[in-house]
């Protein structure tokens, strides 16, 4: 069972420089919300309320303005600061200690996923007792991402990042779910040729202890990275066009933390108040009618 929850929310986000040069990425709106509360909802949707945050170092007070320590949602949110990008893995090194003898899901900080049964899938996933499990999503362009190869009991047969050559079109997303073990693992990985461990060096060390699966998002899913300039304004453009016609907000904590009975109306009203007059807030005040 999966207990615990990090967000690796550091890097540079050189990519959509030079707006990234002022704010950190995960801190720019996506429609009317800050990034950073989309891969969060995703670990309360999973019911998983011990949640560390990694982020760059001297960029912590900016995302404790928004994001303290939990309390108003019912959750615990710890923070670590990262003082330079050293790869995805690097994750399980800074949050041993917050892991503990736990097992955990890891979220990419840039990462958005939505689905009609996304809840259930999450619940699904947090199931997971031994071994490591990503989950794959069906992309055009394969040779973009990094990819894996299943066989009819999801198991992963095959990892490739980038593949020149067609080897699989499942791409592998920005959410992962681990057992303890990810920690010892993680400590055993050297640099790549970048200077950083990579996460699909990790993924293959479970997949060599024949203990890695896969789960697809499926058609009904979506699954977009923020990663650039073009992507960040089409995940804004989707959930924009999502809301205003179904008359409901994609990621909002509040709504989630109250859904899951972690807080009360007393709490929404405080996060109307620290929101003031807005959008949100309106929306959060129909909420507690």
């Amino acid at each position: 069972m999966i207990k615990k929850g990090i967000i690796l929310a550091g890097g540079k986000g050189t990519r959509m420089s030079p707006i990234t040069k002022a704010i950190n990425k995960q801190l720019l709106p996506i429609f009317d919300k800050p990034l950073i509360f989309y891969p969060l909802s995703i670990l309360m949707l999973a019911k998983i309320k011990d949640i560390l945050i990694i982020v760059n170092k001297g960029e912590l007070n900016q995302y404790k303005k928004i994001l303290p320590d939990g309390k108003n949602l019912g959750i615990k949110i710890k923070y670590e600061e990262q003082s330079k990008p050293r790869g995805l893995p690097d994750a399980f090194i800074l949050g041993e200690e917050f892991i503990g003898k736990d097992n955990v899901a890891l979220i990419l900080g840039d990462n958005f996923f939505y689905g009609q049964n996304l809840t259930n899938q999450l619940l699904n996933y947090k199931k997971l007792k031994k071994g490591a499990k990503i989950i794959l999503h069906k992309v055009k362009k394969p040779d973009q991402y990094g990819v894996a190869k299943i066989n009819k009991n999801s198991k992963v047969t095959m990892i490739k990042e980038k593949p020149k050559k067609f080897v699989s079109d499942l791409a592998i997303t920005g959410l992962y779910f681990f057992d303890n073990l990810v920690c010892k693992y993680s400590k055993t990985l050297k640099p790549s040729k970048r200077g950083e461990l990579e996460i699909v060096d990790l993924i293959n060390k479970y997949k060599k202890k024949g203990s890695l699966k896969a789960n697809l998002l499926g058609r009904g899913g979506a699954w977009l990275d923020t990663g650039s300039i073009d992507d960040f304004y089409k995940t804004s453009a989707f959930v924009s066009a999502i809301e205003k016609r179904q008359g409901f907000k994609i990621a909002c904590i509040e709504e989630i933390a109250l859904s899951n009975s972690w807080i009360k109306k007393k709490e929404i009203n405080n996060q109307i108040k620290f929101y003031g007059k807005c959008e949100y807030s309106s929306y959060l005040r129909d909420l507690i009618k």
